[in-house]
């Protein structure tokens, strides 16, 4: 099987944050994201039915407080990832591993068994470095909690992965974290290596996606300072290291046929009924523990941590929303992910309403 998420073709569309309560909406509303594997299902195979390219899910251990203990609730994302290859036909599934939890030679295996789950080329791995101190603290690491420290590591992590699925026999390798002695890893996945997504917002953390990932997966304020983001990246993946990457970022998506009916919806989840309890939890935790987020961007972006914890606000009728996305594609993008308060029923809206404006104006080709 190719690996459709890699041709470059056009504007690649992925779905974020199913695995985790609540999603991407830091919301009090009885209806909100639930994140059962029903849930999931259904989200999947419309996904899949819909054309759209891959799934992200969201590594998490403990939630956000609040009244709603925001992602408190998380399917596990290996577990979660096998299940909806399993139980889809085309779409690729991304794992979410952090460094700091997860050995990278049992990584590397259950990459390779993935990606045997779904014939070859349907896996794929996004790599997070670690930010959340409390959840290095809930799971007793002992790994640096330094920013610059984590990124070090992570480099030693990613290596020891690659070699997994690179060295044909036994192998020995020894970093400053890492001593192995009589390695071995089969199977190996399709091409000895799988999709590999990385998000980086700090000067370092996109420098190091910039060499490790096929993707680079950044927040951005806005579409012209989006531009400026991709482009640098991209320079510093072929200037400093050699390679191609692309650039993703974020978004969530509310789609009404009225632009009047999707800001009212948009003020009912996300400001009448917001966990603002979470949301500044959530905030002081980026403000204090990691450098995606500038204090000036933080100070300005509360409503929209509410509304789809900081990613770009996606509102406004299906050509609205279309003229977003086609900005996006314009500035330099090459896929953003989206999320949903109701990850089916606006799913299938979306499906229905603004893939066919993509579709014709070339953002994305049909599937």
């Amino acid at each position: 099987m190719t690996r459709q998420i890699l041709d470059r073709k056009d504007f690649k569309l992925g779905l974020f944050s199913s695995n985790c309560s609540g999603g991407l909406a830091v919301t009090k509303i009885d209806e909100r994201w639930g994140a059962t594997w029903e849930e999931n299902l259904a989200m999947a195979k419309a996904a899949d039915r819909l054309g759209f390219d891959f799934l992200l899910p969201i590594a998490r251990w403990i939630g956000y407080k609040g009244d709603t203990n925001f992602h408190g609730s998380v399917l596990d994302p290996i577990v979660w990832a096998a299940a909806l290859i399993s139980s889809t036909e085309r779409i690729n599934v991304f794992s979410t591993i952090h460094t700091a939890f997860n050995h990278p030679m049992v990584t590397a295996k259950q990459m390779a068994t993935l990606d045997q789950l779904g014939g070859g080329g349907r896996a794929g791995l996004n790599i997070v470095a670690g930010w959340n101190q409390p959840e290095y603290e809930a799971m007793g690491t002992l790994m640096p909690h330094e920013h610059d420290d984590r990124y070090s590591f992570a480099q030693e992590w990613a290596d020891v992965v690659l070699a997994a699925w690179q060295e044909p026999g036994i192998f020995n390798m020894e970093t400053k974290h890492f001593k192995l002695r009589g390695a071995e890893s089969e199977p190996k996945p399709q091409g000895n290596k799988v999709p590999i997504l990385n998000a980086g917002s700090s000067g370092q953390g996109r420098a190091y996606a910039a060499k490790n990932s096929d993707f680079v997966f950044t927040i951005v304020p806005d579409v012209a300072t989006g531009a400026t983001i991709a482009a640098t990246v991209k320079e510093q993946a072929r200037t400093e290291f050699d390679r191609e990457v692309g650039v993703f970022t974020l978004g969530h998506v509310v789609c009404r046929d009225t632009r009047e009916e999707a800001e009212e919806y948009l003020k009912y989840y996300a400001r009448d009924n917001a966990d603002w309890g979470a949301v500044d939890y959530l905030m002081g935790l980026q403000g204090l523990h990691a450098q995606s987020f500038t204090p000036e961007m933080l100070a300005t972006m509360r409503d929209r941590f509410a509304s789809g914890h900081g990613s770009l606000p996606l509102v406004g009728t299906p050509e609205d929303v279309a003229d977003q996305i086609t900005a996006l594609y314009e500035a330099g993008f090459e896929g953003m992910t989206l999320a949903f308060v109701d990850y089916v029923t606006e799913l299938e809206y979306f499906g229905q309403k603004v893939l066919p404006i993509l579709e014709a104006r070339g953002v994305r080709l049909p599937r």
